[in-house]
């Protein structure tokens, strides 16, 4: 008997240990919850397969904003990386299968827990990057339609390096010192570094807060002071315009920026919510923590590809158009086929 889960993994020959779960893990398993370990994979499945789906369309669509099909290819690709981790988290679930005591101690302490923490903090910090500059851009077309501030093919691709490269950063930084952040990704058995105790260094839990209260804070609140701003610009101009159909436009465009705003509150307010919480204090139980890793962290890289691509009515004519192209060039090729075909059975006596 214990007073945490966590010490049972200091004996890990015993039969059986009280408590047997932080409801994160439990003694048998890395994910305690039966739902989220068959849950984990098919998030982790609708994550890539979503995102390569739109890189491949993106890919084969021309647009005529290059520009922003980059910013839209490297999103999914960041959201992607969430999906490789859910996947990593899910495979090691199946190794440690009915003995994850016996491993426990030295899962969390080893490399592969490290870098899988580091791929979804990279994915979920490039990804909140992305957006908020995507977001920036778009507010900036829309709200001064008039001043030359639309970035080029060159300042976008800088932007986008940039991007990576401080999410990069990031998530290594824990990496370097581990006298200031300790075991800054193996706190837990999914290796995020949500939930902050009094076990946690200094150092590490200021890391955090800087990061989930900071950054990412300072980001949502700029995506929705943006996007409230634009639909405000957007009802200003239409309503110099008494046509139904620029009140349809106005209604869709309301629709999508509110789909937008929701899904990113949705994501990050409970993380907000969860990390003061934790920082006050507050007893929070790991089946708390393993939902919000599990379920509503990855929200935004599950819905992005829908809200940004398929959404967008440019690009839906556009795919449209596309497979029509391709449909009669199908039926050009058949047709010479089909005369031939017809020809030769005429000609036999």
């Amino acid at each position: 008997y214990f007073k945490k889960f966590e010490y049972c993994g200091y004996s890990p020959n015993v039969r059986s240990c009280k408590p047997n779960t932080d409801g994160i893990s439990s003694f048998e398993n890395l994910l305690a919850n039966i739902i989220l370990r068959v849950f984990v994979w098919v998030v982790a499945f609708f994550i890539c397969f979503g995102n390569i789906f739109v890189i491949c369309l993106r890919s084969c669509v021309a647009s005529d904003s290059h520009h922003h099909t980059m910013s839209i290819k490297s999103l999914c690709c960041a959201d992607c990386l969430m999906g490789l981790y859910l996947l990593f988290i899910g495979a090691f679930d199946i190794k440690y299968c009915g003995e994850y005591n016996r491993h426990a101690q030295m899962w969390m302490e080893s490399l592969s827990c490290q870098l899988i923490g580091s791929l979804a903090m990279l994915s979920t910090e490039v990804s909140v990057m992305l957006l908020t500059y995507m977001t920036l851009e778009k507010y900036v077309c829309i709200v001064f339609p008039f001043h030359n501030f639309r970035a080029g093919r060159k300042q976008t691709l800088s932007t986008l390096v940039g991007i990576w490269v401080l999410g990069f950063m990031i998530a290594v930084i824990p990496f370097w010192d581990k006298q200031t952040f300790g075991n800054y990704y193996g706190r837990n058995g999914v290796c995020f570094p949500l939930h902050s105790d009094l076990t946690e260094k200094p150092g590490a839990r200021s890391y955090s807060t800087g990061i989930f209260l900071g950054l990412n804070l300072f980001a949502f609140v700029i995506i929705v002071f943006s996007y409230t701003s634009m639909f405000f610009s957007v009802r200003k101009t239409s309503a110099k315009t008494a046509r139904h159909s620029v009140f349809d436009q106005e209604v869709t465009i309301a629709k999508r920026f509110f789909f937008i705003v929701f899904t990113d509150a949705l994501c990050w307010m409970p993380i907000f919510l969860l990390k003061i919480l934790s920082l006050l204090q507050v007893e929070i139980t790991g089946t708390i923590i393993l939902w919000v890793v599990i379920f509503i962290l990855p929200i935004n890289s599950a819905l992005n590809p829908i809200l940004y691509t398929m959404t967008t009515t440019s690009f839906r004519e556009r795919l449209k158009l596309c497979l029509q192209m391709k449909w009669q060039q199908l039926g050009m090729k058949e047709t010479p086929n089909s005369i031939s075909m017809i020809y030769t059975h005429k000609s036999v006596p």
